[in-house]
């Protein structure tokens, strides 16, 4: 699959078949989705792999009651280490960098599980304390998503987008700004 055919097919998935999926292809999807860029190579990422159907459970209740997640066979809990970039980068660090390069990291995993032909979903609803409790873990680490994985039961149409002109703004930030006048602006320099 071509990169941008992955960015542009990925949907959310909340319904999954009745099937496993093979643990050792998390293990090489996580393996890849590594290489996610972090501030300072300090990869601050930290995954919990949950499978009991017990403790999905549990997590579905700390997820405002999102119980459709427990029909994945797998979930996986990504949290940030916020001591490990904050020792170099400081608060900064704690607060920014560790959760901008978790979340690269999660769009990586994402991204590689529907390359390979599964479902995910990006669950951000969650009680953090609740699951922090449950999976027992560190007050340095900070869980930021629930991703449960599976093979696909549905195929969502894609969710509308906002139209670069709503969003792109060219040398400071302008209201209203209109995206014509960078293209106009890059075609009289050759680009």
């Amino acid at each position: 699959m071509e990169l941008k055919e992955a960015i542009l097919g990925r949907r959310s998935i909340r319904k999954f078949k009745d099937a496993k999926v093979d643990k050792e292809l998390i293990i090489k999807i996580l393996d890849a989705a590594k290489w996610a860029p972090s501030a300072g190579n300090l990869q601050p990422w930290e995954v919990i792999i949950v499978e009991n159907d017990h403790t999905k459970k549990l997590i579905a209740e700390a997820a405002l009651g999102q119980y459709w997640l427990t029909k994945a066979p797998i979930v996986l809990i990504v949290c940030a280490n916020l001591d490990r970039t904050g020792w170099y980068y400081g608060e900064r660090g704690r607060t920014l960098y560790a959760i901008q390069d978790t979340a690269a990291f999660i769009q990586n995993i994402l991204l590689l599980v529907h390359d390979h032909g599964l479902g995910a979903c990006w669950v951000g609803a969650f009680d953090e304390e609740i699951v922090r409790e449950i999976l027992e873990i560190p007050r340095n680490c900070r869980p930021v998503a629930i991703i449960p994985i599976g093979i696909p039961d549905e195929k969502p149409s894609p969710p509308s987008r906002r139209p670069l002109e709503m969003f792109v703004h060219h040398e400071k930030f302008k209201e209203g700004f209109k995206l014509e006048s960078i293209k106009r602006g890059y075609s009289e320099h050759g680009v």
